[in-house]
């Protein structure tokens, strides 16, 4: 660890890398302490979180907290819960929703970040573009992924994006809410106390 926690993240936030490929430009949105507990790993800020600067200020972070179990105050204390996504800026919006987070983000930032990070007992993997980073590349979908979540378990849990877009993948796949979200609840009570 070259730098201090602080150092660093004022680098981060300071951070204008991918400017000239964001239409919307830049503004690093993310939260994290050395203390913190839990590691929450996104995908990258949505429009809303782009405009207010609060990680998962939206409906899918209403939807994440609710299968976490916990308040929007234990949420938001950084001495609790990281949320460093994979990318911190909102990469725009193209067809079919978002564009995926910028791959510069995480080659520039997150082990470095990930290293001041050492007490974290649980990392929570969201999405599609954060498996593939924590889980590394391969033939596995987000879905079977999350199937075998006790493989990962109890140190990290693949988990599906609690996006509105994702309502009929809950609805196809009901184990998740019915087997996953019971030990994931216990497990996060049990790490926040």
């Amino acid at each position: 660890m070259a730098e201090t926690f602080p150092e660093l993240s004022r680098q981060i936030k300071a951070c204008t890398h991918c400017e000239p490929m964001l239409e919307n430009g830049v503004r690093p949105v993310f939260q994290a302490h050395p203390d913190s507990k839990i590691l929450l790993v996104g995908q990258a800020p949505g429009r809303r979180v782009h405009e207010t600067g609060i990680p998962f200020d939206d409906p899918s972070g209403d939807r994440l907290r609710e299968w976490l179990g916990i308040s929007k105050e234990v949420f938001y204390d950084e001495k609790r819960i990281a949320i460093v996504p994979m990318g911190f800026c909102y990469p725009g919006t193209g067809k079919s929703g978002d564009f995926p987070p910028r791959p510069e983000c995480a080659e520039l930032w997150r082990e470095k970040i990930l290293s001041h990070l050492q007490e974290v007992e649980l990392t929570l993997v969201v999405g599609k573009y954060a498996h593939d980073w924590h889980f590394g590349k391969s033939k596995t979908t987000l879905t079977e992924n999350v199937k075998n979540w006790r493989e990962f378990w109890p140190e990290k849990i693949p988990l599906p994006h609690p996006s509105p877009r994702n309502n009929l993948w809950l609805k196809k796949n009901p184990w998740f809410e019915e087997e996953v979200i019971p030990e994931l609840q216990k497990s996060v009570n049990n790490l926040l106390g």
